[in-house]
């Protein structure tokens, strides 16, 4: 069954409300063509989000919604948080804990904290870009605990295919994603049970569900970025653009299911999730070409 509309969410852990450049972009491609939507702030997103799914289910749609960051930590972190090692666990911890007021003030860095307070030593999570300091936060990298690997194995597989992800330990510094999952991830579970059962997580749930939400990554799609970006466009506006219109016409031709592909047998895989997409850039790429 093929999805009726594809959005991507370019996420952002901004610590007030921003538009423009690494602030919150979400892109949908669907019959019509591709639009884009930037939001100042994360509960705006929310709204913006929900409004679509929404609309989605009244009109009997799929929708496969992407976001571009982590939706699960190595092995090891749900366990020692919640007792299960399960991604959507997690989420369930974190949904409880994250605060994010209506000017994007949030305390991810404290609960960051109060994560390694379970561990041994100072880690793993680390880097604050703030000026106060966070008891708890290292703001340079530290030893990683007995237990905890650096990545994810999606993201090791990513960088056998020549793209770099980061780990979802650091939190600051160019490139970091950890902000960004912990303050998405809390808004999709929400959204998650909001809009149960229509509403599933992939890996982790029914692939089947009217809504599909799926981790992606938007370095798929680099070269052509950096395309319309030398023609003046935003380069999280040219991502999320991209990549819906990339998935869409990947799904019209038939072809997306391949990208749905995961590992088998794998206990880790509820633990750590999987990168929609992984060891198909050459596909991503061919189907986002700007000529």
């Amino acid at each position: 069954m093929r999805f009726d509309r594809v959005a991507i969410l370019d996420w952002s852990a901004a610590g007030s409300p921003t538009k423009g450049k690494d602030s919150i972009w979400i892109g949908v491609t669907g019959p019509d063509g591709t639009t884009a939507q930037n939001l100042p702030t994360r509960g705006l997103a929310e709204e913006a989000l929900a409004a679509l799914i929404d609309d989605c289910l009244t009109r009997g749609q799929r929708l496969l919604l992407g976001a571009d960051f982590n939706f699960g930590a190595p092995t090891g972190l749900a366990a020692r948080l919640t007792g299960r090692s399960e991604a959507l666990s997690w989420w369930h911890w974190l949904a409880e804990r994250i605060t994010d007021t209506e000017r994007n003030q949030t305390n991810y860095r404290q609960i960051a904290a109060e994560m390694n307070l379970r561990f041994a030593g100072e880690g793993p999570f680390w880097g604050n870009g703030a000026k106060q300091q966070v008891d708890g936060l290292p703001r340079t990298k530290p030893a990683l605990p007995d237990g905890l690997a650096e990545h994810r194995q999606t993201d090791l597989i990513g960088r056998t295919g020549g793209l770099f992800p980061k780990t979802i330990w650091q939190l600051a510094g160019a490139g970091a994603v950890g902000a960004q999952s912990l303050t998405g991830i809390p808004v999709f579970w929400r959204l998650r049970q909001r809009f149960r059962p229509h509403c599933g997580v992939w890996p982790f749930d029914d692939a089947q569900t009217a809504i599909t939400f799926a981790e992606i990554y938007a370095s798929h799609v680099t070269p052509q970025v950096s395309q319309l970006e030398s023609r003046g466009m935003v380069r999280d506006e040219a991502q999320v653009r991209l990549l819906s219109s990339s998935f869409y016409k990947l799904d019209q031709k038939g072809r997306l299911p391949a990208l749905f592909a995961k590992p088998d047998d794998c206990a880790w895989l509820n633990d750590e999730g999987w990168t929609l997409g992984n060891g198909y850039v050459q596909s991503i790429q061919m189907a986002a070409e700007t000529r």
